[in-house]
């Protein structure tokens, strides 16, 4: 019997833990701390790049095809909030690119993300012209099958609010929205509210900090996610530097199904 957050998966984003680890050490250490995935983060040591070459993307795809670890897709930094043109230009061919990347290497989307909103310019114009660079992308990532996941981040576009404002111009249904824990969560009616706001938009991948360090009341935010049956990548984006970064991973995980559980039995209390 199917019970709701069952199909939710943890996985890791490389971004302090793994950021130095080649893609066999990487592939190699999710495999021992039962991640099952991971977003490569496209700067990082893995070396998985738009300069790969067409034999070299399909090694990737075949070392991750002969382990137990799925690539979820590209952590890009290609941002869309640029006044001037040639920079969003710049910006849009760039995601492009990284979504034909991700498809060659096996991958299922990239990570984009707004980043700012520029004084001198309106907030609405702004958010107009984040959606319209994404329904851009959107179009072309989807011909080869790939998401593209609108990381909730920067000055100003961290806030629900705003990220909503901007989908309220992103016709393409493979652009969606990447949950990203930050304080602005909180902000307003408070995490319930947020989460509602843009949940419809959610997509495969949504991005977590360490599950038991600081004030994010994570708990909540995974009883959300079991509660509306979320079946994507819970990916683990970690900013601490522990000593033994394979032990803390096991810790993450353990803490991870902890939470499903509680939030699974909180479900059944209700029933």
């Amino acid at each position: 019997m199917h019970i709701p957050g069952d199909k939710m998966q943890l996985g890791l984003v490389t971004y302090q833990w793994g950021n130095d680890w080649d893609l066999p050490t990487l592939i190699d250490n999710c495999q021992k701390t039962g991640y099952k995935g991971v977003e490569l983060r496209v700067e990082h040591a893995h070396n998985v790049s738009d300069k790969l070459t067409a034999i070299e993307r399909k090694a990737v795809k075949k070392r991750f095809a002969d382990s137990d670890v799925t690539l979820v897709g590209m952590g890009c930094n290609w941002d869309f909030h640029h006044t001037d043109p040639a920079r969003l230009a710049a910006s849009i061919e760039g995601a492009k690119a990284y979504a034909k990347l991700s498809y060659d290497c096996g991958g299922t989307g990239i990570k984009v993300k707004p980043n700012d909103l520029p004084a001198e310019v309106s907030v609405a114009k702004t958010c107009e012209q984040i959606g319209r660079s994404l329904n851009i992308v959107g179009a072309y990532a989807a011909g080869y099958g790939q998401e593209v996941r609108v990381e909730v981040h920067g000055k100003g576009t961290s806030d629900l609010p705003v990220i909503k404002r901007i989908f309220g111009h992103v016709t393409e249904p493979n652009v969606t929205v990447c949950w990203n824990c930050n304080s602005q969560d909180l902000d307003g009616n408070g995490l319930k509210y947020n989460f509602d706001l843009v949940k419809e938009r959610f997509g495969s991948a949504m991005h977590v900090r360490e599950l038991n360090i600081g004030d994010y009341p994570y708990q909540e935010l995974i009883d959300l996610f079991v509660a509306m049956d979320y079946s994507g990548w819970i990916l683990l984006e970690a900013r601490t530097t522990p000593q033994d970064r394979i032990a803390a991973m096991i810790e993450q995980r353990q803490v991870f199904e902890k939470m499903i559980s509680n939030a699974q039995a909180k479900l059944k209390d209700r029933v």
